[in-house]
């Protein structure tokens, strides 16, 4: 007898983008182009029915590609006012990083933009210091220049799967 499958078993998905809604658009793409390492593929300012009705008010969208990872970077009109208090919003995205090393010039590059005085942020915090578990899986968080919290880190391979 055949088991019968999970639902949703025969799905299988991906991240192709991650969208971030920021009041400071030329500000946003550049810290997103320079900490990432990533370039601006397109930019819209011209959107469907749909769009307009979803994500009232937007005037510019532009793609970063950086880091294997597809940011969707765009802005609203002055009247459509950061935050929005009914919409839902995650409490943090998590990033991974190949080695501890790499985990080190991520945290790394972010304290130099971040003192660099080019960029204004939302929230004044630096980044944390990197701190490791009884696991022995390394992370740091950071806010990007909108206030949107980002989690780095390294799961070393005897962590997986936790």
């Amino acid at each position: 007898m055949d088991e019968p499958k999970q639902p949703g078993s025969s799905l299988r998905t991906g991240l192709h983008h991650l969208a971030v809604e920021t009041a400071d658009h030329d500000n946003c793409v550049a810290w997103y182009t320079e900490f990432f390492g990533g370039t601006a593929a397109w930019t819209l300012d011209s959107f469907s029915d749909l769009t307009r009705s979803r994500l009232p008010g937007i005037v510019r969208l532009t793609e970063v590609v950086a880091a294997g990872t597809r940011f969707h970077l765009f802005s609203r009109a002055a009247s459509y006012a950061l935050p929005r208090p009914d919409m839902l919003q995650f409490q943090h995205v998590c990033m991974t990083a190949t080695t501890v090393a790499e985990l080190q010039e991520w945290r790394d590059r972010c304290q130099r933009l971040f003192a660099s005085g080019r960029f204004s942020f939302a929230r004044p915090d630096p980044p944390t210091e990197i701190v490791v578990d009884d696991d022995g899986v390394s992370s740091f968080y950071t806010y990007d220049v909108n206030g949107l919290e980002y989690e780095f880190t390294h799961i070393p391979a005897e962590a997986e799967g936790r």
